[in-house]
């Protein structure tokens, strides 16, 4: 599921025997735009269906998929063509993370091998790769205006690539555990602790709180029943006396 950042209120889902799906939250009852599957291959059998990523195209309302079998398509919701508009292949291993690069013409792409392309998906042709990783992708994300992007996956490192000429490896940390995603903060200093409101110097007195104390301190000083003068429960013993025998 991806929510589109020019529009909150729509949302597209996707998955596997799941085709591509456009909702308003506004009108949630049927979705806006409900992807067809593409035509039968050349021996007229049925296509699978396995979106494993989706992203809203910038300045536009197409939608850009990658599946899980190594396809890249693009849907344009305002056309009557419910098939894609576009649709390429990389590799032969399945996609399973895709980010869109800051000027909104091409996507990079990467699959369960550790292998990262950039697809160009005006012309469907690859534009370059980046090399570095050893286990499958799970998180990509490009910076909003640097040619950076941020990768992580199964291989327990993540790295920084620059996306242009020169194209490489910029930054890597071993981060000891499997990553499966990633976002790059909006803040400068995202370690520095936000600081603590301060509380108003006319803070009004607590009234309830002196009253429930002045009758615990008023029980505290009653008497109990049986008390003796001084408030002191007494508790003596009464002896018998025993009659004495006469002496013979």
């Amino acid at each position: 599921m991806r929510q589109d950042p020019a529009h909150s209120h729509m949302v597209a889902t996707g998955g596997k025997e799941n085709a591509l799906k456009l909702w308003d939250l506004q009108r949630s009852e049927q979705p806006v735009f409900r992807a067809k599957n593409v035509r039968n291959d050349w021996l007229d059998l049925r296509v699978p269906i396995w979106d494993q990523d989706i992203h809203f195209l910038p300045g536009s309302q197409k939608l850009v998929t990658c599946t899980g079998y190594h396809q890249v398509r693009v849907y344009d919701p305002a056309s009557p063509q419910r098939r894609p508009v576009l649709e390429t292949t990389y590799g032969e291993y399945p996609l399973t993370a895709m980010a869109v690069t800051p000027e909104g013409n091409s996507v990079i792409i990467g699959n369960t091998h550790g292998q990262l392309a950039e697809i160009d998906f005006r012309q469907g042709r690859l534009l370059g790769c980046l090399k570095g990783l050893a286990g499958s992708v799970r998180g990509l994300q490009c910076h909003p205006s640097k040619p950076l992007l941020a990768s992580c996956g199964l291989d327990r490192v993540l790295r920084i690539h620059r996306i242009r000429n020169p194209r490489g490896l910029e930054h890597k940390v071993y981060l000891k555990s499997r990553l499966n995603c990633l976002l790059l903060s909006g803040r400068d200093n995202w370690e520095d602790e936000p600081e603590e409101p301060q509380k108003p110097n006319n803070v009004p007195e607590d009234t309830e709180t002196d009253e429930l104390w002045a009758a615990l301190e008023a029980a505290a000083k009653r008497k109990l029943p049986d008390a003796g003068p001084r408030g002191t429960v007494q508790t003596g013993k009464i002896k018998k006396k025993r009659s004495r025998s006469p002496v013979p």
